[in-house]
């Protein structure tokens, strides 16, 4: 596949998927063979099977989430992505009930792309911003 081919997989990823709520595309953008580098929330499995779960709790929890892409490059099989994930705290999250509270969070991925499909991901998301401007942890 070619770079634009690589970057389109990614786009759908945080716009679609991530941002979009859209878990059917877990099948469809997320390689069986998915490894995952970024921690999982607690109690998820590891690789395909606690992405798929870490997506459809979270958008239980934020269902209008968005992702927005700030500035996408590639080189070979890797996609680095930094864009803004945002929502709404509407259903619960992680064991914590709803806040009504809004977030405005910066992400930054890397993604390894093959046959169309992410097979591997590396990210730096600021939990802790998230979660203090959700209320539920004091400011940083």
């Amino acid at each position: 596949m070619s770079i634009e081919q690589n970057k389109a997989v990614v786009r759908r990823l945080v716009e679609d998927l991530m941002g979009g709520g859209d878990v059917s595309l877990v099948e469809e953008i997320i390689s069986p063979d998915f490894v995952e580098h970024e921690e999982l929330p607690p109690g998820m499995p590891s690789g395909y099977e606690g992405f798929g779960q870490s997506i459809t709790m979270f958008h239980d929890a934020f269902p209008d989430a968005q992702g927005t892409i700030g500035e996408m490059v590639a080189e070979g099989d890797t996609v680095a992505v930094r864009w803004t994930w945002s929502g709404t705290h509407q259903g619960e999250f992680m064991g914590m009930p709803a806040t009504g509270n809004s977030f405005s969070i910066p992400v930054i991925d890397f993604l390894r792309v093959k046959d169309g499909k992410v097979v591997e991901h590396w990210g730096a998301t600021d939990m802790g911003a998230m979660m203090a401007q959700l209320g539920l942890q004091p400011p940083m």
